[in-house]
């Protein structure tokens, strides 16, 4: 049945429904089933099927109905491109503060219309929400700028948080996991749980818990120095999130600043991103993404991109959300990434297709891990252009010949290298750490900097 009568208007100008305010804008790549009908055609039953209608005619529909169906207003079949216009009344409201939720978002634009029959493959690439739509999303309750705090550091342009995860990911019991946290500590300033991290039966949760609030009194005390820790408190149910929540900060007591909340949020889902950001909105808030490859990946032609999913996650509240190494490291990304972190920090940002005014919402910190190491962060600094963000470096500091604390120093020096626009070859011969991540990772040092052993005198 074709709908595009009344699920497309290709007369409506993007320019007016913006400045109109009425709708959240989606633009999303299509491609129509073959044997099916045109992609104009695929198109209208994809914003009805996101909307008020169905694949026939129903006699319940009324004008008012009309008046809130999702529209059609722009297709270039040649590139596969479509954007919808969604009223906002559309969207679901909470009973108990009329604010916006984000199931509600993602059950609209990517709900049954990803099973469609006549629809090839469909992945949302960008949205764009009007300002009174987006004031009902919580957004982040604090930034970046509440770890610079604690660290001592100016509050704003407070720079490279060096981080790391404690490797391996699974494995340690208690009081090992403890030590590897209080190594790192001596010469970095930031751990996260990796995502599995938890309470398995062989490192009970509050058992590793409180080794590891012991581990930073001693490195705090050992250093002079603030230490930072990030806590995995996800789950199924929003109680346990609680219960996890309230037993690490009753442990951590005159430390509970230091400490950020981590929740694995594309498997667990906004209602555990949302029980955090609520129930804690004094912790740092730290969005895990594990899982999403499975539809933002460039291979996976359904769902919606890394992008999409790091702006959504500053709408829900994340304090920081991982954003990849942007080709840098180990896992599939690309230089052209950047555009995911300014989005997420800036308060007016281009998307791939909107331009975001945040009206004033806290930043969301970028988090960049995955295979990083000191010799490849020079690159990464350029391409991005600042270093105001979290590293979470696990082989990079591990994996570094004189141990995690050397390891954490090395890239601390090799920011210290790129701000200060030296060649990186000549800057190792007057840093220690840095010089022997050369010999730490020669893989990525013949790759990156040929050359180095006759530079640095070191043996092949």
């Amino acid at each position: 049945m074709d709908q595009s009568n009344r699920y497309a208007d290709l007369n409506l100008r993007e320019e007016d429904l913006i400045a109109g305010g009425r709708h959240v804008l989606v633009a999303y790549t299509m491609k129509p089933k073959a044997g099916y009908g045109g992609y104009l055609e695929t198109a209208a039953h994809f914003a009805a099927e996101s909307s008020t209608g169905t694949n026939v005619k129903i006699s319940t529909t009324d004008d008012f109905t009309r008046g809130v169906d999702a529209l059609v207003y722009e297709i270039d079949e040649a590139k596969e491109i479509m954007k919808i216009a969604y009223p906002v009344e559309l969207f679901d409201r909470n009973l108990i503060d009329g604010r916006a939720m984000l199931a509600s978002f993602l059950t609209l634009t990517i709900g049954n219309n990803q099973g469609m029959g006549d629809v090839e493959y469909a992945k949302m690439h960008d949205f764009w929400f009007p300002p009174q739509y987006l004031r009902l999303y919580d957004g982040p309750a604090t930034d970046i700028s509440s770890m610079w705090r604690v660290l001592g550091r100016p509050v704003v342009d407070g720079g490279f948080i060096v981080g790391t995860i404690i490797k391996p990911k699974l494995g340690l019991r208690p009081q090992p996991f403890a030590k590897a946290a209080y190594d790192f500590w001596l010469g970095g300033d930031f751990i996260k749980n990796d995502e599995p991290q938890g309470n398995q039966v062989f490192a009970p949760l509050k058992d590793t818990i409180t080794a590891v609030a012991d581990a930073m009194r001693r490195a705090q005390d050992d250093t002079g120095e603030a230490k930072l820790f990030s806590a995995n408190i996800t789950a199924d149910d929003y109680r346990e999130i609680i219960a996890r929540g309230e037993f690490i900060l009753e442990t951590f007591a005159e430390n509970a600043d230091h400490v950020a909340f981590l929740i694995d949020g594309y498997v667990a889902g906004p209602t555990a991103i949302t029980t955090a950001r609520r129930h804690f909105p004094s912790q740092y808030l730290h969005y895990h993404r594990a899982g999403h490859g499975a539809v933002t990946s460039p291979q996976t032609q359904r769902g919606y991109t890394a992008f999409v999913l790091a702006k959504m996650a500053r709408c829900q509240g994340a304090s920081g959300i991982h954003v990849g190494t942007m080709g840098y490291g180990k896992m599939e990304g690309e230089m052209d990434d950047r555009i995911i972190a300014y989005m997420i920090e800036q308060d007016s940002a281009d998307g791939p297709f909107y331009h975001q005014e945040w009206q004033g919402m806290k930043a969301t910190t970028p988090i960049v891990s995955g295979g990083m190491n000191a010799l490849r962060l020079p690159g990464f600094f350029s391409n991005l252009g600042h270093s105001n963000l979290v590293l979470t470096a696990g082989g990079g500091s591990y994996g570094h010949i004189d141990g995690p604390a050397a390891g954490a120093k090395s890239l601390r020096q090799a920011e210290q290298c790129w701000r200060e626009g030296a060649d990186p070859i000549a800057f190792a011969r007057d840093h220690h750490e840095f010089a022997r991540a050369f010999e730490s990772f020669q893989g990525d040092a013949d790759a990156i900097y040929p050359g180095w052993r006759d530079a640095l005198n070191v043996a092949a």
